[in-house]
């Protein structure tokens, strides 16, 4: 009996032990260790925790290519907490939100009033709550960021670069201290974003202006001040898709990456997964591309380190009744799970072919009161242009991005930068 039980407990001992190294295993796999290098010797032990396009980078499948020498450096992932304000109106606020199914085959969201509209999406229409908790994430009151950088490459490493000046507000449902929180009028916008070239000489004083509006089913209104005309002038709708002033943004990628009409989209909810992001990155204030391996324009290590990020992944396309003409044929999209921006995108043009890799690196954004926060608009952004072999860089210049009373004086001017009456004092 005495051995019967002895190898019953060295069965149990074993059996424990087992266990133990496969949830150890099992832990493994489920994140990359901080300091871990990925390289292009090593790189397909971590493809799981990759978004396609950058493993298609990784494989050289088009003329965009990760680099011989190319290092991704995993440093600890960092969680900053969202803003109190913010998570007392989603507490406050989330069980009342509703979503309206429209005859069309659109949807309305009704009753938000501020915060995450959905902190825990899931079907139906899992996919939509998540664009719409991206939508309505969390950003300053007032975001700044003056000179900030941008350059387009071409297939031969020709550089074209601007340098512009820009000021970003949210005028409804904001939840910093001192703004008001009052349901908006139908009509009253949202987000304002505003942006005036600086650089080159030709192209000085050329500004835009986007208003995106707390009715979501209302299309954004663009404007455009012309120097030579020494006046605005409203873009037409059908303009939305049209690259702008020579880089691989169109105006449905503004905001940091996304910027079109909710209530025509259907979205698909795909998976959620642990996903490497450039997260926090602290550009080297340096001319690009010094600090880069280029051509590809990735950041190198010695500035700019790598997260392993909670993301949700959708299949965003237009609705059938409005797909006709519309450029994109769908973006498949990883969103973070904690501040719900989108860190990567492979977008297909309207015959489902790749068209563009889009990755936005979300910078830290010091906000009077709040803290560091991943606010939209405070970011590095890069565009891999699969059809054209052409490429677009941006960043926002770390030194000079203030939020809300951090910015100087002059920006807090609402009717200046958020109207289109405000784009007439320029050049006066």
């Amino acid at each position: 009996m005495k051995r019967v039980a002895w190898l019953a407990a060295i069965c149990v001992f074993w059996g424990t032990s087992v266990a133990l190294a496969a949830d150890q295993s099992a832990s493994a796999k489920d994140t990359i260790a901080p300091g871990t290098a990925i390289t292009m010797e090593n790189w397909q032990q971590y493809k799981d925790f990759m978004p396609e396009g950058m493993v298609a980078l990784f494989e050289g499948k088009y003329f965009w290519k990760m680099p011989p020498d190319i290092r991704i450096e995993i440093a600890p992932t960092e969680l900053h907490p969202l803003p109190k304000n913010y998570l007392e109106a989603t507490e406050k606020y989330s069980g009342q939100v509703k979503i309206s199914e429209q005859p069309d085959g659109s949807l309305r969201l009704l009753n938000y009033m501020g915060g995450v509209p959905f902190p825990d999406p899931q079907e139906p229409h899992r996919g939509w709550k998540v664009l719409e908790d991206l939508w309505l994430r969390y950003s300053p009151n007032l975001l700044v960021d003056r000179h900030e950088p941008g350059c387009a490459i071409d297939s031969s490493g020709n550089l074209s670069c601007q340098i512009f000046d820009a000021v970003n507000r949210q005028l409804a449902y904001n939840t910093d201290k001192g703004v008001p929180t009052a349901l908006p009028a139908p009509d009253a916008p949202f987000l304002t974003e505003w942006f005036m070239m600086l650089e080159p000489e030709n192209q000085k004083y050329t500004t835009f202006l986007v208003i995106s509006y707390a009715d979501q089913s209302r299309p954004d209104d663009t404007y455009v001040f012309l120097p030579s005309l020494r006046r605005y002038q409203r873009v037409s709708s059908a303009a939305r898709c049209a690259e702008n002033s020579g880089m691989d943004f169109t105006y449905e990628d503004f905001h940091s990456g996304f910027d079109s009409n909710l209530t025509e989209l259907q979205a698909d909810y795909l998976t959620h997964k642990k996903m490497i992001a450039l997260t926090d990155p602290v550009p080297t204030g340096k001319p690009f591309p010094e600090g880069y391996f280029m051509p590809l324009a990735w950041p190198m290590p010695s500035w700019a380190k790598w997260q392993v990020r909670d993301v949700d992944v959708i299949d965003v396309r237009k609705i059938p009744s409005k797909a006709q003409g519309y450029c994109y044929g769908k973006r498949i999209m990883y969103i973070d799970s904690h501040f719900h921006a989108p860190l990567w995108q492979e977008i297909y043009d309207s015959k489902m072919q790749p068209w563009k890799f889009y990755e936005v690196a979300p910078q830290k954004i010091d906000v009077p009161g709040i803290g560091p926060q991943n606010g939209a608009e405070g970011d590095l952004e890069t565009v891999w242009n699969l059809k054209d072999n052409h490429a677009t860089w941006g960043a926002e210049n770390p030194e000079t991005l203030q939020a809300n009373e951090n910015a100087p004086k002059e920006y807090q001017d609402l009717e200046r930068y958020t109207t289109p009456a405000g784009l007439n004092l320029i050049m006066r």
